[in-house]
């Protein structure tokens, strides 16, 4: 293997872990806080969780393209 071979594998493997652990951060920030809302006006449960599962959407969405991104590297 040669050197930039292992460096696009390197690439790859931190764009992965980076994006798993941010959409982790992401997802508990928004869950924390939709709960906290909802604690504070009980009334907005439906319409702050429709919102809470749209921003969850967007967010599991950027490990998927980081995923792909590092498949791409991979295969350069």
């Amino acid at each position: 293997m040669s050197l930039g071979a292992g460096l696009a594998l390197l690439g790859a493997g931190i764009a992965a872990g980076l994006a798993a652990i941010g959409t982790g951060v992401g997802n508990g920030l928004v869950i924390s806080k939709m709960m906290e809302s909802t604690a504070r006006q009980p009334e907005l449960s439906g319409q702050l969780r429709t919102n809470m599962f749209i921003g969850v959407g967007l967010i599991e969405a950027v490990p998927i393209i980081a995923v792909v991104i590092a498949f791409l590297l991979y295969a350069k």
